[in-house]
């Protein structure tokens, strides 16, 4: 199979780039399938010279899509994360931004059969079993890449890709705050440990001497904070139900601080060992959540917006997060805008 090449296409999705793939072409055993995927991306290499990876977390990513297995869905989505220096392939969390380009691939790959101006896909994300909703510009039967909608962290602009989400609430620790606190301390740091769509940790960047305007550069040069951020993530794994974390990409570690550019919150997050250029969707919306929590760190430091959009400050600019709440406060739904565009199309030949 591989010898041959195997068809994948590259594709960007909001913030992150990524490898997709249908299921029907790799292998059906998880360790030969990871094992393929290494080789693919070139891991484990800091470069990873000899793959299409990218040498950075963002870009060593992969879908792989599948009919659906279950009645509310039209294809089933699995993220894995594939490490860049590490002989590892990851499916502890789902991945937002790749979810960006799930349903463009589907379209493209013929698993999902374009409908009209405008095609809406219900999108099982095997992860963690929500659904989410993404709905796809197809004018003449084509998806559509080319549009005028931005987001932070990616030139251009593109066709809009809405996201709703159903569900998230506990996406891995069954419930939005696994401990019953809206602030924990651990090791000495005040957190909220939350799971609104991707296990965090939120505390502020001020209780480990930090501004919260450093740069990712600069945080990624202090290898003592650091290590006493993994060392609170290992202990808040433990709380959070998640057992030992140390090779696992969850939880995320995010520093939070007051807002600089309008936002309602500003935010540096580890993912968990590297320095985010960005956020991710769902810790955008775990983050969103943690804001409307009273007596939480990320709620002392936001500022409320009027109208149910929490911008998520990040080190290039902010990920919209839409936040539904109830006459009590309670959250009961999210969304976001993110982009896609389709990059490549192809085959790819692992090394052997």
């Amino acid at each position: 199979m591989s010898e041959d090449g195997i068809p994948c296409l590259w594709m960007r999705g909001g913030t992150s780039k990524g490898a997709y793939f249908l299921a029907a072409d790799l292998p059906s055993e998880s360790a030969a399938r990871d094992d393929l995927l290494l080789r693919i991306m070139g891991s484990p290499d800091p470069n990873q010279i000899d793959g299409i990876g990218g040498a950075d977390p963002l870009t060593s990513k992969v879908a792989i899509l599948s009919p659906p297995s279950r009645d509310d869905a039209d294809v089933d989505y699995l993220f894995l994360q594939v490490f860049v220096d590490q002989a590892l392939v990851s499916d502890a969390q789902a991945c937002g931004n790749i979810l960006a380009g799930v349903a463009p691939a589907a379209i493209e790959r013929g698993l999902v059969a374009a409908k009209g101006e405008e095609t809406h896909v219900r999108i099982h994300m095997v992860n963690t079993g929500e659904i989410s909703v993404a709905t796809i510009q197809t004018p003449g039967g084509r998806v559509r890449y080319d549009g005028e909608a931005a987001i932070d962290g990616v030139p251009g602009t593109a066709a809009p890709v809405p996201l709703m989400f159903q569900g998230l609430a506990g996406s891995m620790c069954g419930v939005l705050l696994p401990t019953g606190n809206a602030c924990d301390m651990v090791q000495g740091i005040a957190c909220t440990l939350i799971d609104n769509g991707m296990p965090v940790v939120v505390m502020r960047a001020s209780d480990f001497g930090l501004t919260g305007e450093e740069s990712r550069d600069e945080i990624e040069a202090m290898p003592e904070l650091k290590a006493r951020i993994e060392a609170i993530r290992h202990e808040a794994g433990l709380m959070m139900g998640l057992g030992d974390v140390t090779e696992k990409s969850v939880p995320k570690m995010t520093l939070v601080s007051p807002p600089r550019s309008g936002g309602v919150i500003s935010t540096r997050s580890l993912i968990p060992h590297r320095v985010h250029a960005t956020i991710g969707v769902f810790a955008a919306v775990s983050v969103a959540t943690a804001c409307t929590l009273k007596g939480s760190p990320a709620a002392e430091l936001a500022a409320s917006p009027a109208d149910g959009r929490f911008r998520v400050e990040h080190p290039t600019g902010a990920a919209e997060v839409l936040i539904a709440q109830d006459e009590t406060g309670r959250v009961t739904g999210a969304g976001t805008l993110r982009t896609a565009r389709k990059l490549m199309d192809g085959r790819v030949f692992p090394r052997s």
